[in-house]
């Protein structure tokens, strides 16, 4: 232990030395947060939409009132020419069109069913999609409500007694905010790629200026300086952390409902797994420059791509599911979300604790093979 915390004094001491890179570990990661949790947000709110209503009644103008009154659509220009809406997508005037026909008031008032058409704008398929289920909700509501009305005008008071109604309830995310799922994610994101690249630059900027020879010759075993190189990151990751949940808590209105002491376990399960990655890329790079695009290659694409952070597992192609098993991001973000938004604890999540386990051991111990094989 004395060997190995002289080498983590050591590198602290170079960490020291060079304020600028001390101020990326820590600070670019908060920093990343905020510019990722403002700019990936999949909510769809003040949608442009456009309305051509033929009928001008009260019914199609309570059917408008419902839709602008949401918050999730708001009033854009009508088109010139009627039924022109070509000019108005193209233009970006409008992403959306609600078309109410002549006789929509008529068959409302006469009991039959009343028809509306929307037309979206499909080029932000993702868009498209949500702002699809915001209208076909809408109208649900508004139909339920308007038919308790009618009923109760005709003295249906029994009959509503008698109707079956849904009371939706959606617990950890009532609002359905995506910063919710998105922030989660984003730790375990940003955390990756500071982990591997931290560790992996650091010893190859060692190999660089010819230090690394230095412990190579020393009376020091492989995992002695693995060990010192990754002690002072660590420490150095969990400050990082503390600064990330602070933001997240402050800006996105995420806190952590669990234990801390289970997500500070799970976190330094994870970092370590990083840490083992960067110590294996610094046994393949010879330079700073390979060393960093290793680092990105191993971290940010299997983080972002692989780990459900983004895209959900279940509906990638079967190879790719298989692929995902190696990424550690997978089981600390089912973790993290499970800590940070359901409050529970590391119990129900021994499997993915265990896994997190075995693939941080299999990464150092290549790492290991890799340095003993080198004589560094």
């Amino acid at each position: 232990m004395r060997k190995i915390w002289a080498i983590a004094v050591k590198e602290m001491r170079q960490i020291s030395r060079d304020p600028l890179f001390l101020l990326m570990l820590l600070g670019l990661p908060a920093f990343m947060l905020v510019v990722f949790g403002f700019a990936v947000n999949f909510d769809v709110w003040d949608l442009p939409l456009t309305v051509e209503d033929r009928d001008l009644t009260p019914a199609s103008r309570e059917l408008q009132a419902a839709f602008f009154n949401s918050g999730r659509f708001a009033r854009a220009a009508a088109p010139a020419d009627p039924g022109d809406f070509h000019r108005l997508f193209q233009s970006g005037g409008a992403r959306a069109a609600l078309i109410i026909p002549q006789t929509f008031g008529t068959d409302l008032a006469a009991g039959r069913t009343a028809q509306v058409q929307f037309l979206f704008d499909g080029t932000d398929a993702n868009t498209a999609n949500t702002a699809i289920g915001y209208a076909n909700a809408l109208l649900q509501t508004w139909n339920a409500e308007r038919l308790a009305r009618t009923l109760r005008k005709a003295g249906g008071d029994r009959v509503l007694d008698a109707m079956i109604t849904v009371e939706p309830r959606v617990w950890y995310n009532p609002e359905l905010r995506s910063s919710h799922f998105l922030v989660p994610g984003l730790i375990g994101f940003i955390l990756m790629i500071t982990a591997v690249l931290s560790t992996a630059l650091s010893v190859v900027r060692e190999k660089e200026r010819g230090t690394m020879e230095q412990l190579g010759v020393a009376p020091l075993g492989t995992v002695q300086i693995l060990a010192g190189k990754t002690l002072p990151y660590l420490g150095i990751s969990l400050a990082a952390t503390a600064i990330i949940l602070a933001s997240a808590r402050l800006l996105f209105g995420v806190s952590v409902r669990g234990s801390y002491l289970d997500l500070f376990l799970a976190t330094v399960l994870y970092l370590l797994g990083g840490f083992c990655m960067g110590l294996l890329i610094s046994t393949i790079a010879r330079t700073q420059a390979v060393a960093f695009q290793l680092g990105i290659l191993a971290s940010m694409l299997p983080t972002l791509l692989l780990s459900g952070f983004v895209f959900p597992i279940r509906n990638m192609p079967l190879f790719l599911q298989a692929l995902s098993h190696l990424v550690p991001a997978r089981y600390y973000l089912e973790i993290l979300r499970g800590i940070m938004l359901k409050g529970t604890t590391l119990a129900p999540y021994w499997h993915q604790v265990g896994t997190l386990v075995l693939l941080s051991l299999a990464l150092l111990s290549l790492a290991a093979l890799r340095f003993a094989r080198k004589g560094v």
